[in-house]
């Protein structure tokens, strides 16, 4: 095929995903026991679309909302005990999360999170992006959100 042919190709795809809807998005997870407290806010925790799980980003939050104390260690490591619970839940392993993206407050805090973040993925490691500097919900240190793979 020509560039030209690929480009509109590509576009009409994705505008017809866009359009109709994004059907292979339109599984809800279901949130179990074990799952973490409803979110805060209009959005699902975790949705399936493709073979794949999309997890929300995940604060360093008690079931009540509040935070952990202690900063960014305890922080990182209850909001990796909340994706996992999620990945679980949904039949999945940690070891099957493909992307992780990281939103540090304070990019200094970066080896203090990866601390903990590393005993959460102790075989291969999921690609990662991390962004600090930034501000977060609840005047939370860190926050974490990963998609894994299903099935």
């Amino acid at each position: 095929m020509r560039a030209g042919v690929v480009g509109r190709v590509v576009v009409t795809g994705v505008a017809a995903l866009l359009l109709g809807g994004c059907s292979f998005l339109s599984q809800i997870a279901t949130a179990t026991p074990e799952s973490p407290a409803p979110p805060a806010g209009p959005y699902e925790p975790v949705r399936r679309g493709g073979g794949l799980l999309f997890m929300a980003g995940q604060l360093g939050t008690r079931d009540d909302g509040s935070l952990v104390s202690g900063g960014i260690g305890p922080e990182t490591r209850r909001a990796l005990e909340k994706i996992k619970a999620l990945v679980e839940s949904e039949g999945s392993t940690m070891d099957r999360v493909v992307k992780c993206s990281v939103f540090l407050a304070d990019i200094a805090e970066w080896d203090a999170m990866n601390v903990e973040y590393a005993r959460f993925f102790p075989g291969r490691k999921p690609a990662r992006t991390a962004v600090g500097g930034i501000g977060l919900p609840r005047m939370a240190r860190v926050e974490i959100e990963c998609v894994a793979s299903v099935g």
